[in-house]
């Protein structure tokens, strides 16, 4: 796991160097950070107790942004992977993002826009509920990973906030996992088992959805180096419960330390009715899901 989480900050460090160093045509304006994180602490002989600790995690964020005439193209990229190890137990992942968002825009007025977007969203690593069992995966790579492709319009006010409506959106959801599949994870129809148990059909291993999508952006410095920066998304589907709306809400708070410090708070809440969660009881229903992390670290923008 070191070696993969030091390979990861390499990769990172050398994208960014090369991204840095390039030359950028006048059409075209980027931006992004990369910022790599770590806690430790050691106990020997410790009379009050506790456990030794490492806290790892990075993220790298890069948008390339294209404006000419009446024509515009955002694209942004959004990955982080975290992990902690307490005493001489396995890792376990605290963070895992890959996602992908894209939208070309066509002016209608000084403000509307007709627009194409494309996201795509999933991890790179498995994952595991650590409270039952550590060793059989309950998502992959592709294991979820969400594609969806939407027409509609675009509200820029301002550079603080932005609306994008596309009442045409298909969305498709990957299980690139039989296993998964077959359980009917994130969605997917599950496998079909005769009166003995045994399988007679395997689940499918994608799902088509078709709806309607809402994505809201804030960008606002709040105080002199605190930004807070905030994306809602909102999807129903009109082939089946179309009332049921699926909920994607991003915050972040940035505080800037200095050039190369900062201190982050991400809050993350999902609401899909899709993705069946076990409480402490051990039913299994749709549930809020909730993220926050605070973290402190290096920091390179460019």
């Amino acid at each position: 796991m070191k070696k993969s989480l030091l390979s990861i900050a390499c990769i990172l460090m050398t994208t960014t160097l090369i991204l840095a160093q390039e030359k950028v045509p006048s059409n075209w304006t980027r931006s992004g950070s990369v910022n790599l994180n770590f806690s430790q602490s050691h106990l020997s002989n410790w009379a009050a107790g506790g456990e030794s600790a490492l806290n790892t995690g990075g993220r790298f964020i890069y948008q390339a942004n294209y404006a000419k005439d009446s024509q515009k193209w955002n694209t942004n990229l959004d990955v982080g992977l975290g992990y902690s190890i307490i005493g001489d137990n396995k890792a376990i992942k605290t963070d895992d993002k890959l996602e992908l968002n894209s939208m070309f825009g066509l002016k209608a007025t000084e403000q509307l826009f007709y627009s194409l977007s494309l996201s795509f969203k999933s991890q790179f690593t498995d994952g595991f509920d650590y409270k039952t069992d550590s060793t059989t995966p309950i998502s992959r790579f592709m294991a979820p990973a969400y594609l969806t492709l939407g027409l509609g319009i675009d509200w820029f006010q301002s550079k603080h906030f932005e609306i994008n409506f596309s009442p045409a959106t298909a969305r498709i959801t990957f299980v690139n996992d039989q296993h998964l599949a077959d359980l009917g994870a994130f969605g997917v129809d599950p496998a079909e088992f005769d009166l003995n148990g045994i399988k007679t059909k395997d689940g499918k291993t994608s799902r088509f959805e078709f709806g309607g999508k809402i994505i809201a952006k804030l960008n606002y410095d709040i105080a002199k180096n605190v930004n807070f920066s905030s994306k809602l998304e909102l999807f129903s589907d009109y082939l089946k419960n179309a009332q049921n709306v699926d909920v994607d809400w991003q915050n972040f708070i940035t505080m800037k330390v200095n050039s190369w410090l900062n201190a982050n708070i991400t809050l993350h809440m999902i609401y899909d009715d899709d993705i069946m969660i076990n409480d402490k009881d051990g039913k299994s229903g749709p549930r809020t899901q909730l993220k926050e992390v605070f973290s402190l670290g290096l920091s390179y923008n460019f």
